[in-house]
């Protein structure tokens, strides 16, 4: 491996400061459509961590690949973000990212590709993502000569781990001189750092698990050195008896599909086949460019989750219909922001709301 113009109705804040520009933008700016959904629940996640509550974050998509990590991660560090549900494929586009970027092709037209294109990307050993490449020998191949003994090494000593904590030990070790990618972005790095609790759901469907069914099928190892998704959820009530202490955890969710579906459901699965008492999740929102309705793969929308008692009426709920790779980093700048300067960055957010108050009592 290898070595984001004031106007007359901008809002006023007399504590406003240049290191709260992010946010001072969404206030004055975002006011309709998915950008005042944006701004609110931006608000809303900013009053649940001040009053001392945890969020959650469920990603799915190819967040790593389009570099998210480089505000994840030290929102991460930063303590904004407490606990994670990803896909197999975020898992380890986020080491990929660290060990091969320098590798990476970008395709910026790859929107007028034509098939003998994407051969010929193909041939190159490259494995497109929309306008990005991930490049296989610098980095599926580079990580499977490391990976593969700790498995092996699991399997002879008859050890049984979760998919994230191979992937934890294996970053953790690797010596800088492997880093091509700034190691301040890589988020998997700062998870691991932190040791945050974290479920990988279906993380099977990934290439380094089509990696290991290979070799459970060459009789290299049992297939029982990973630890199943049931034993992820089980250890998951544990974790978020932990989590929604105090004011609660929140849910923010990236896309659809498993990374979501999964975590979410362990409120009603502690209150119905634990018969347990458990506190609902305190915030949620989901951000997805697919129409979050109609069985759709981006999920069910807010409101159907209070039939399966995994939101109640009173838990704050935003959809934010748009892109992921742009609203995320938005939001996360401007956590940041408020995290540095929260006197500040509250009293602007008051001024906002009050502003938009005033705006509604004129209907």
């Amino acid at each position: 491996m290898h070595s984001l113009a004031r106007s007359k109705r901008y809002i006023p804040c007399p504590m406003h400061r240049a290191d709260l520009s992010i946010l001072s933008f969404v206030a004055s700016n975002y006011r309709n459509f998915n950008a005042r959904a944006t701004r609110d629940a931006l608000f809303a996640y900013w009053d649940h961590i001040q009053s001392g509550g945890r969020m959650y974050w469920a990603m799915a998509g190819a967040m790593s690949s389009a570099q998210l990590g480089i505000s994840l991660a030290p929102a991460i560090r930063a303590g904004l973000v407490h606990g994670l549900s990803v896909t197999g494929a975020n898992l380890e586009e986020s080491l990929f990212r660290l060990v091969a970027h320098d590798s990476y092709k970008d395709f910026p037209e790859y929107r007028y590709f034509t098939k003998q294109d994407d051969t010929r990307i193909l041939k190159q050993r490259m494995r497109r993502v929309t306008d990005t490449s991930i490049p296989e020998d610098e980095a599926f191949r580079a990580v499977e000569k490391i990976l593969v003994p700790m498995w092996k090494r699991a399997h002879d000593r008859g050890e049984r781990r979760f998919w994230h904590e191979y992937f934890y030990e294996l970053i953790l070790k690797l010596p800088k001189s492997a880093f091509e990618g700034n190691p301040q972005d890589c988020w998997l790095l700062a998870a691991a750092k932190a040791n945050l609790p974290m479920v990988v759901p279906g993380h099977e469907d990934s290439t380094f698990g089509n990696i290991f069914a290979s070799h459970v099928k060459f009789g290299d190892f049992s297939a029982s050195i990973v630890k199943s998704g049931i034993e992820y959820m089980a250890r998951f009530y544990d974790d978020y008896a932990v989590l929604s202490k105090g004011k609660g955890v929140g849910f923010f969710q990236i896309g659809g599909g498993i990374a979501g579906d999964f975590p979410i459901c362990v409120v009603p699965s502690i209150k119905y086949d634990l018969q347990a008492p458990v506190k609902p999740w305190a915030y949620f929102c989901q951000i997805s460019d697919s129409t979050t309705s109609y069985g759709s793969y981006s999920g069910a929308t807010p409101n159907e989750k209070i039939t399966w008692d995994k939101l109640t009426e009173r838990t704050p709920m935003f959809v934010i219909e748009s892109d992921a790779t742009i609203v995320a980093p938005l939001m996360l700048q401007a956590l940041m922001e408020a995290q540095s300067s929260p006197k500040a960055a509250t009293a602007l957010i008051k001024a906002s709301r009050a502003e938009t108050k005033r705006h509604l009592a004129k209907r």
